[in-house]
């Protein structure tokens, strides 16, 4: 492992959610804990988020939003399948639900995703590196060619592919966890060709769903990037050069109706996973892992 230099973007996910979240993740950034950053444009704190990226130089792509909160795009906040009877998208499960129905319209979630596009580019002033899904619904079966095409329009190169190795051996996370996160690798792994065919390209190694919230530690970050590392190298990968993403959620836990998509703040932002994470991320013992690993942090405009 020695050899291999390895390139490491830890993208803090949900930037624009809260004000806490972003104080949080602009924190992580100037401690070197975070090097990168997924804005959710339709997050109740999105617009100071874009001003602190500008403010302090922090790489920012976009994190496309079709599960929580409302749209942005004004033809679809009234009468549109992504949206329930309440009037806002689906949820996370429930837009899965909505899609394995089909009940939900393609067009409809190609126009909310350019939408979103527009909005990162009025908000930043560019148009995103890279872009992933909220919840991982880019990679759902029928979205994710809708999300390529969008992809290839704008030229955004790079996206996320959500398969973790080692994800199945990972014994602490609980069952019905595991399932989403299997369904999650499921629809990853379907997505491959998809986006390949689009010409868009992701990170070689993705970690961070077996060390999200309450499962993150110096040691669950440490082993999962050792055992995908040693997956390469197993799998003879002649590269002197590998990228991976960890994908992180740090940030001070959200005032109660404080933040959110449109909907409030969400159990898992108002909890204390969120300040456990930041507070893994700062912690010195991890920077010597990487420092020992050869990794070096970066954003995808380096990769």
């Amino acid at each position: 492992l020695r050899m291999l230099q390895v390139q490491l973007i830890i993208t803090g996910d949900d930037f624009g959610y809260c004000p806490r979240r972003n104080q949080g993740i602009v924190e992580c950034f100037l401690a070197g804990a975070v090097s990168n950053t997924s804005l959710l444009v339709n997050g109740s704190a999105a617009a100071d988020a874009a001003q602190l990226a500008r403010r302090y130089n922090i790489p920012i792509g976009l994190h496309a939003n079709l599960s929580e909160g409302s749209p942005v795009c004004e033809l679809l906040k009234t009468n549109s399948s992504l949206l329930n009877q309440d009037g806002f998208f689906h949820g996370k499960m429930g837009f899965r639900t909505a899609l394995s129905k089909g009940l939900l319209k393609m067009s409809e979630v190609k126009q909310e995703l350019k939408a979103q596009v527009e909005l990162f580019r009025e908000l930043t002033g560019h148009l995103p590196p890279h872009m992933d899904g909220h919840q991982h619904v880019h990679v759902l079966p029928e979205v994710r060619h809708v999300f390529a095409q969008v992809l290839e329009e704008y030229g955004i190169k790079y996206t996320r592919v959500p398969v973790e190795p080692g994800l199945r051996k990972c014994d602490w996370i609980e069952p019905s966890l595991m399932d989403f996160y299997q369904g999650v690798e499921e629809d990853s792994l379907n997505t491959v060709d998809v986006f390949t065919k689009h010409g868009i390209r992701w990170p070689d190694i993705y970690i961070g769903l077996s060390t999200m919230g309450k499962n993150m530690s110096v040691g669950s970050i440490g082993g999962a990037i050792d055992a995908a590392l040693g997956d390469l190298v197993g799998a003879g990968a002649a590269r002197r050069r590998v990228t991976a993403e960890l994908m992180v959620h740090p940030g001070y836990p959200s005032a109660p109706g404080a933040g959110g998509c449109g909907q409030g703040p969400d159990d898992f932002s108002q909890s204390w996973e969120r300040l456990h994470e930041l507070q893994t991320l700062m912690k010195p013992e991890l920077w010597s892992h990487y420092k020992s690993r050869n990794i070096q942090l970066c954003s995808f405009k380096d990769i």
